[in-house]
């Protein structure tokens, strides 16, 4: 599980084994036991939480929408080997 951000007490990262055939990029949340899976898009979404209130997950939209090229880079140098 590659963690490709720590910031505002979330961790973002990727489970290694995304199904097969894999889903589109997406990074998953987590922070304090809940968790959210976010599509990278176009457009960012929601895909499913856990735990987090309406206005923590319009914060990690934003978030992931600040982020998104870097996360999306990562997400292919991990997934390509």
């Amino acid at each position: 599980m590659p963690t490709v951000l720590r910031t505002q007490g979330y961790r973002l990262f990727f489970y290694s084994n995304e199904g097969d055939p894999r889903e589109p990029s997406h990074v998953h949340i987590m922070r304090a036991g809940a968790e959210a899976k976010i599509w990278l898009g176009p457009p960012v979404s929601l895909a499913e939480s856990q735990g987090f209130n309406a206005g923590e997950l319009r914060d990690m939209i934003q978030l992931v929408e600040q982020h998104r090229d870097s996360i999306e880079r990562a997400w292919h140098d991990h997934f390509s080997n």
